[in-house]
């Protein structure tokens, strides 16, 4: 088991190198480990597009910081917030100048009244694919951070892009470049699981039961 990989694959914002190219290579090899991921019925219902064009990038990135500030609007972040939300204003000032960006999409659309079951299998059928990339990345020592706030946008990015909105659905979008000298992915800050874990019961703010 590859546990630095595991624990030490983290969101990365401010670390990421906006000079430094991503080869279409090293690309494609990690998406070839993302379409390894398990999915519902086995019906891999993941899709990708790249997006390395300045022009393209410059548009998203336009609609993903209007995105991110309707999404802080009317927020008083906690004090414990303000670094997190510091890179990620970051992100959100400079995801045009990424090296590239990868839209993650899943084939269909849930109506607005899905039922809980079908939201987890629909997105549980999707996200791991997410993470098998990630890791992916991040074992060529490329960094990236999974970011939906350009969803708020959603049928104005996928005319961009041609992706046909009403039969795919855009789950999650990676800014990718290799790390800044220095900026090596350390374990980030966890609750031990020891904290968050119940046996044979639930546990809440007052401890473990079991």
């Amino acid at each position: 088991m590859n546990v630095e990989l595991l624990t030490g694959t983290r969101a990365v914002r401010k670390g990421l190198d906006l000079t430094r190219p991503v080869s279409d290579a090293e690309l494609a090899a990690c998406l070839d480990i993302a379409v390894h991921a398990p999915s519902g019925s086995n019906r891999q219902p993941w899709r990708f597009v790249v997006v390395r064009d300045g022009g393209l990038k410059a548009a998203i990135g336009e609609y993903y910081r209007k995105g991110f500030a309707a999404n802080l609007s009317g927020r008083t972040p906690r004090p414990d917030q303000l670094a997190d939300l510091g890179s990620g204003q970051y992100l959100a000032d400079h995801l045009g100048e990424v090296p590239a960006l990868i839209l993650v999409c899943s084939l269909g659309r849930l109506p607005a009244d899905a039922p809980p079951l079908r939201q987890a299998s629909f997105y549980g059928s999707i996200y791991p694919a997410v993470w098998n990339l990630q890791l992916a990345l991040r074992a060529k020592g490329l960094g990236s951070t999974m970011t939906t706030a350009h969803l708020a946008y959603e049928r104005e990015v996928a005319e961009l892009l041609g992706i046909p909105f009403d039969e795919v659905s855009q789950v999650a979008l990676l800014p990718v470049a290799h790390l800044l000298p220095g900026r090596a992915a350390a374990p980030p800050r966890r609750t031990p699981a020891a904290e968050v874990t119940g046996w044979d019961g639930w546990v809440g703010a007052e401890g473990v039961r079991g």
